[in-house]
Parts: C-alpha cells; structure tokens; sequence
C-alpha cells in the first residue's frame, strides 16, 4: 500500500482521493457535468457515502452501486453489470457494453436516466442486504 500525503486530496500519483479533489481536478465545463451527476446520484441515494474507487467518484452502500468518471469526449457511468438492468430500450442510442455506459458530451447528458440507473442500483443494494439478513 503507498503512503498517503497529509493534507492534500490527491494521492502521490497524483491521483485525488475525494469525490471534491476528482471534480476540481477537471476542466471547469466538466466539472459543472460532474457535479450535476454527483447531486443526480445523490438525491436518490441518499444514504449512499462517497469515495474514490477504481481512482473514480463512487456512490457506495453496502456494495459499489454506481462510478462516474470525466474522459475527454464523454461521461463514463458504470452501475456494474448492464444486461441485469432493465434499460436496454433506453440505452440503445449510448455506446454501452456490458458496465459501461458512454454519454458524450456533444450530446445534453441524461440526468434523468442516470437517476432512474442509480435508483434502481440502490433497490438492487437494498433487497440483497435484506435477503443475507433473512438467512
């Protein structure tokens, strides 16, 4: 494990280590994106916490629910595996693989899809920690 620095939200590879320190670290008309996908995200997982994973704003409950991250032409959104979610239909016109959705940036970014992908990762979270608490 490499040593962390003090007082700084970048780790020594330069790399930040706080949902802030990722968004700051971009240029300012992405960061107004991230920020958006970040209060997205938020508002319908609120008991979710926030931190670095993959070197990627995560949303975490209980599991990894939902990575966001800034590429030069594109939003990047990753709820894990795609072919469980039930939004094929509206994902067709996104280039997307199996948890990977690619949004770019040409285009307005989907707000609403990206809330109603989160939400239904939180629900995915929730019924599973229900059922190993049935076991």
């Amino acid at each position: 494990m490499k040593p962390k620095a003090e007082n700084t939200e970048m780790e020594m590879d330069g790399s930040p280590e706080t949902v802030d320190g990722y968004i700051a670290s971009k240029p300012e008309a992405i960061r107004a994106i991230l920020s958006k996908v970040r209060e997205t995200i938020r508002a319908v997982a609120p008991d979710a916490s926030e931190k670095i994973s993959y070197r990627m704003p995560t949303f975490w409950q209980g599991e990894n629910l939902i990575h966001f991250a800034a590429f030069k032409n594109h939003l990047g959104v990753y709820p894990g595996d795609l072919g469980r979610l039930p939004f094929a239909e509206k994902l067709a016109e996104y280039r997307h693989s199996r948890g990977a959705i690619r949004f770019p940036y040409d285009r307005p970014i989907p707000y609403d899809l990206i809330a109603e992908i989160a939400a239904y990762r939180v629900g995915q979270a929730e019924a599973k920690r229900a059922a190993s608490k049935g076991k």
